[in-house]
C-alpha cells in the first residue's frame, strides 16, 4: 500500500511539472490536471477499498497527509478552470474587478465557514493529539453538530475531516492564485504580454527546480542581503520566467522529505557548471 501511494504521488508531481513546462493557458492546464487528479483519486480509492491499512499509523497518515493533498489540488484546479473559462475579458478594469470580487468572496467564505472552526485551529496549530479521532474511518462523532456535507461523502473512503482539510488546502492555493491575478506586479503574463524583448525568456525545467533555486538564494541571503521575503523573491522569478508558483510552500515541504538528495536541481547545476568549465580549459 505504502509503495503504491508513493508511486502515485510521484506521478502527480511529475504530471504537474510536465503540464507547467508546456506553457499552456491556465484554463487548459487546470482542465488537464482536473482530469488527471480525478483519475488518480479513483485509482487510490479502489486500492484502499481492496486493501486494508497495515496499521493505525498508516491509516492516519493517508487521511491526514496524502488524500487531502490530492483532493485539495483536484478542488483547486477545478475551481481555477471554472474561473478562467468564466472570465469576461483578458485585461483592464473589468478583468481586475472580476478577480477582485472572487477574492472577496473567498475571504468571506473563509471567515464564515473555516477560520472559526475548532478543526481549523487544530490544523493551523499543527497538533496531533486528536489525529486518531479526525483521521480514522468510522470515528465520525455526530454529537459535534457536523455540517450536512458529512452525509454526502463516502464514509468508506473518508473520515469527513480529510475532506475539510482538502478544502482548506484548496482555498489556500486559490487565495495565492487570485492575488497573482489581481496584482499586476505579481502577474507574469500581464506584465510580459507586451514585452517583445522577453518573449524568448522562459523557464524550461520543472517548477520544483525553480522553487529549489529560489529557496537556495533566499537561504543564502544572496539577493538584497537577504532582506526580502521568500514570497517577494518568488514573484521576481515568476515575472521573469512567466511561471506561476502558487504551491510554493507545499513544494518546499515535499523537498525536505525527499529520499536521497534533497537538492537535486542544485546538485545538477554544480555538475553542469563543472563540466562546462572543463570544456573551456
Amino acid at each position: 500500500m505504502e509503495i503504491m501511494l508513493s508511486k502515485i504521488l510521484t506521478q502527480i508531481h511529475l504530471q504537474e511539472d510536465k503540464i507547467s513546462s508546456t506553457m499552456m493557458l491556465t484554463a487548459d492546464e487546470a482542465y488537464q490536471m482536473t482530469l488527471f487528479l480525478n483519475e488518480m483519486l479513483y485509482i487510490i480509492k479502489d486500492k484502499v477499498l481492496q486493501n486494508s491499512f497495515a496499521n493505525e499509523k498508516q491509516e492516519i497518515d493517508f487521511f491526514k497527509n496524502i488524500k487531502p493533498q490530492i483532493l485539495g489540488k483536484l478542488i483547486y484546479y477545478n475551481k481555477v478552470f471554472r474561473i478562467e473559462t468564466s472570465c469576461p475579458v483578458s485585461n483592464g478594469k473589468i478583468y481586475k474587478s472580476y478577480y477582485g470580487n472572487l477574492l472577496k468572496i473567498l475571504k468571506s467564505e473563509y471567515k464564515e465557514r473555516i477560520c472559526n472552526e475548532d478543526f481549523y485551529r487544530y490544523y493551523r496549530a499543527g497538533r496531533t493529539d486528536r489525529d486518531h479521532k479526525y483521521f480514522r474511518l468510522g470515528q465520525v462523532n455526530y454529537h459535534d453538530g457536523l455540517k450536512s456535507g458529512v452525509f454526502e461523502i463516502d464514509l468508506s473512503f473518508s473520515t469527513y475531516y480529510d475532506n475539510k482539510k482538502a478544502y482548506i488546502i484548496a482555498n489556500e492555493l486559490l487565495y495565492n492564485y487570485l492575488l497573482t491575478k489581481i496584482n499586476l506586479d505579481e502577474n507574469p503574463d500581464a506584465i510580459l504580454k507586451n514585452s517583445e524583448s522577453t518573449n524568448d525568456v522562459f523557464w524550461t525545467n520543472s517548477k520544483n527546480a525553480l522553487i529549489e533555486l529560489v529557496y537556495a538564494l533566499y537561504a543564502s541571503g544572496a539577493i538584497s542581503h537577504g532582506k526580502i521575503g521568500i514570497r517577494k523573491m518568488s514573484l521576481m522569478f515568476q515575472i521573469l520566467f512567466r511561471v506561476p508558483l502558487v504551491d510554493l510552500h507545499h513544494a518546499f515541504h515535499r523537498m525536505k522529505t525527499r529520499t536521497g538528495s534533497r537538492t537535486t536541481f542544485l546538485d545538477q547545476l554544480k555538475i553542469s557548471l563543472e563540466e562546462y568549465m572543463d570544456k573551456e580549459l
